[in-house]
């Protein structure tokens, strides 16, 4: 850690205007002669928001995919994919010296130490009191919240800094692990406090008290704390704030991003100086003239997403596709299916320049976990939880719940929604977590049951990475990997 948490703004890239979160970093300054504006303190703020999906395989810009989705039962690493690395995730055969831990680790903590510098230097200024200081504060401790959410869940218990790091003796960088329940504790603490923020933004893209409640609604939920998250999630519904696009489709499209359904969403912006969505890249049929994709995952061959999909469900062809148009030739291809929901139509050539943003939590989420809440809470499903899996089964045009199976068990109706959830939620981001909040047991039978004849208990966490324990005395590799 003592790389990942050492205090420099040499690392944030600050911008001429801070109005958005799509502008040219245009130089670096030292906290001296910083923080004295609100513009200084925004541009703070949205160097957080460039840490986790600015570039290629940055967390939200595909890294998390390579890394976590690909340990699991969904997908595999495809026939380009020559990297050992990712190759070993696949298979289940990584351990504390994989290159995509590091980066977890690497790119999480260098967030994490953003929102510190943010927090603290925003806070300190007797200056920067108004209500946008204090929204900016509450945008950083979000953000934080989010990183944290990510790496207690990857790596159990892993080291809480709270504050910009300014001096290198070892009581300062040698931090220990904090326990679990403490890191989300502050979890929760920072995700309250980020409520306090407005109903609506003016600039896309950026934190909203909304995104705040659904994020704890979430973090609730994987404590298995179910009243808190039915009521969190309740409140957001109540809210009238947020809704399902009529059409599926709408929800990945370029002219509709950052509306009524994205709660909170990386903010891609192609051809220009931003890189775009390299989801797209991965997914794009290298096969079909012109389309210049890596091809580097695919659909996992045992675990059968694409068949999973009733041919009546209005998802199934949104998320895939089985032909492409040429833009060389003009000619339809017929494709083996692939990911399709972030493939650009207008840059067929270029597909990793895709504006399509990636969903990090959205209307229907909350919607599931709104009825996987009520379900645990009350020992089976209530009427309101039937109604609201269906609201998202409604809208995918497949027969509801409440009309199929009106009289589900607990463990059935769970079921149920994490299926729901499984095909609502493909490539974003939700895959592996779903499967290790469930425990050892389930996620051993799940990939076993998919083929990955490696999957083993300790696979609930990842390995600390090597190169952090070398660094960092004090720092313990998670029990199962040691």
């Amino acid at each position: 850690m003592k790389k990942n948490i050492i205090f420099s703004l040499a690392v944030l890239f600050l911008v001429s205007a801070c109005n958005s979160l799509d502008e040219d970093p245009k130089a670096f300054i030292s906290s001296t002669n910083f923080y004295k504006t609100t513009e200084d303190a925004d541009a703070a703020v949205i160097a957080i928001h460039n840490a986790i999906n600015s570039s290629t395989h940055t967390l939200y810009n595909r890294l998390i995919q390579i890394a976590t989705e690909m340990a699991t039962d969904d997908y595999e690493a495809g026939p380009r994919a020559r990297n050992a690395h990712v190759r070993a995730l696949s298979n289940l055969t990584h351990d504390a010296s994989n290159d995509r831990m590091i980066e977890l680790w690497r790119q999480s903590y260098d967030g994490i130490n953003r929102a510190n510098v943010a927090i603290d230097n925003i806070g300190k200024n007797p200056n920067l009191n108004s209500q946008k200081d204090k929204d900016l504060i509450n945008e950083a401790k979000f953000l934080r919240a989010l990183l944290y959410f990510n790496l207690v869940r990857w790596f159990g218990d892993v080291p809480l800094v709270l504050h910009e790091t300014t001096v290198l003796t070892p009581e300062a960088i040698n931090v220990s692990n904090t326990p679990e329940a403490d890191v989300y504790t502050q979890i929760e603490n920072d995700l309250i406090d980020a409520e306090a923020l407005p109903v609506v933004q003016q600039n896309k893209g950026r934190v909203t008290a909304g995104a705040a409640k659904s994020i704890l609604a979430k973090v609730y939920l994987t404590e298995k704390k179910w009243q808190k998250a039915a009521e969190k999630s309740k409140e957001i519904i109540d809210s009238k704030v947020y809704d399902l696009f009529e059409n599926y489709a709408d929800v990945f499209n370029v002219a509709t991003k950052n509306g009524k359904e994205h709660i909170f969403s990386a903010q891609f912006k192609g051809l220009t100086n931003w890189n775009g969505n390299m989801l797209a890249s991965t997914a794009a049929p290298t096969s079909v003239p012109g389309i210049a994709g890596d091809q580097a995952d695919a659909l996992h061959k045992e675990g059968k997403l694409f068949e999973a999909f009733a041919e009546t469900d209005k998802r199934k062809y949104i998320t895939f596709a089985v032909e492409f148009v040429s833009p060389t030739d003009g000619k339809t291809y017929k494709v083996t299916p692939h990911f399709n929901k972030y493939f650009d139509p207008a840059t067929p050539t270029s597909p990793g320049q895709s504006s399509k943003n990636t969903p990090i939590i959205r209307f229907a989420e909350v919607l599931l976990i709104y009825a996987e809440a009520l379900n645990e809470q009350n020992g089976g499903p209530t009427p309101e939880a039937y109604a609201a899996v269906d609201r998202v089964r409604t809208r995918a045009g497949v027969e509801l719940l409440a009309t199929t199976s009106p009289a589900l068990g607990q463990d059935a109706f769970r079921e149920a929604v994490f299926e729901e959830r499984r095909k609502e939620l493909v490539y974003e981001y939700q895959r592996w977590f779903d499967l290790a909040r469930r425990g050892p047991d389930y996620f051993v039978a799940k990939l076993k049951a998919a083929g990955k004849t490696n999957a083993q208990p300790k696979h609930v966490h990842f390995p600390i990475p090597q190169r952090e324990l070398d660094l960092n005395p004090n720092l313990k590799q998670v029990p199962a990997w040691r």
